[in-house]
C-alpha cells in the first residue's frame, strides 16, 4: 500500500514537471513570436520612412504640394520583389497615419492583397503610397476591410511639384495611388485590391488597442514611429523647397 502511494505521488510529480515544461515552452514560443512580430513591425516603419524620404527627395517627381495639403491620411506600403518579367502584386504590408487636431496619428498597420498593381517590366522593388483625400476615404480606412476601386473610388495620382490645372484629382476620388519601381515614380491603378487591418503587427507594437483609436489620435506615438511621422510632416515642406529651386 505504501509503495502504491509513493508511486502515485511520484507519477503526479512527474506529470506536474511535464506540465510545467510544456507551459514554459509555450511561454517561450509566445515570447519569440511577440519579439519577431515587433521586429517586423519596426522594420516596416523604418522602410516606410525611407520610402517617404526618397520619394519626396525626387525633384519634379514627387507628390504635388496641393495633394499633400489636402491629404486626410497617408498610407505607405514598401514591398520587395525579386526579379520577374511581368508582375501583378498579390500582397504587401504597410502603415497608415491620419491627420488629427494635434498632428499626425500614431501609425496603424495595414495589409493589401489581390487586385492588379499594373504591369512592371524587370521589377526588383515596388513601393506604394496611398493618399486618402476626404472624410469618406478616412471612414474606409477605419473599417476592417474594403476594396480599392470597388468600395472606395481610386485613381492614379498626379506627379510633380504641383498638380496641373484642369486635372480631376480633387473631384470625388477618395484615394490617390502612387508607385515607385527602380527609382521611377508614377501614378498607379490599384483596381480590385483589398485593404485590411494587420492585427498581429498592431498588437505587437501597441498592445490591446484598435486601429480606429490609433488613426483618431487617441494613442501616444511610440518612439519607433516618430521618424516616419517626421517624414510625413516634412513632405509638404520638401515640396515647397523644391518649388523655390
Amino acid at each position: 500500500m505504501v509503495c502504491l502511494v509513493v508511486r502515485v505521488v511520484t507519477d503526479m510529480r512527474l506529470s506536474m514537471k511535464r506540465a510545467m515544461f510544456v507551459l514554459a515552452m509555450l511561454s517561450l514560443g509566445t515570447l519569440c513570436w511577440a519579439g519577431s512580430a515587433l521586429e517586423d513591425a519596426t522594420d516596416r516603419l523604418n522602410n516606410a520612412t525611407s520610402v517617404m524620404h526618397e520619394i519626396m527627395g525626387m525633384p519634379d517627381k514627387g507628390i504635388p504640394e496641393e495633394v499633400l495639403h489636402h491629404a486626410k491620411c497617408v498610407g505607405v506600403i514598401p514591398h520587395m520583389v525579386k526579379g520577374g518579367f511581368i508582375f501583378g502584386a498579390k500582397e504587401g504590408k504597410g502603415v497608415a497615419t491620419c491627420r488629427t487636431a494635434d498632428g499626425w496619428s500614431a501609425p496603424a498597420f495595414i495589409t493589401i492583397s489581390g487586385g492588379s498593381w499594373g504591369l512592371q517590366i524587370g521589377v526588383e522593388a515596388v513601393d506604394v503610397v496611398l493618399i486618402f483625400q476626404n472624410d469618406k476615404a478616412v471612414q474606409r480606412l477605419l473599417s476592417s476591410n474594403f476594396q480599392i476601386g470597388g468600395d472606395a473610388s481610386a485613381a492614379a495620382g498626379p506627379v510633380g511639384r504641383h498638380a496641373e490645372a484642369g486635372t480631376d484629382w480633387k473631384l470625388d476620388t477618395e484615394i490617390l495611388t502612387y508607385s515607385r519601381a527602380k527609382g521611377a515614380f508614377a501614378g498607379l491603378t490599384l483596381e480590385g485590391a483589398s485593404l485590411r487591418q494587420d492585427s498581429d503587427s498592431r498588437h505587437a507594437m501597441y498592445g490591446d488597442v484598435t486601429t480606429k483609436a490609433l488613426l483618431l489620435g487617441e494613442v501616444p506615438v511610440p518612439p519607433a514611429a516618430r521618424p516616419f511621422l517626421a517624414e510625413v510632416r516634412g513632405a509638404k515642406a520638401e515640396a515647397r523647397e523644391d518649388e523655390r529651386k
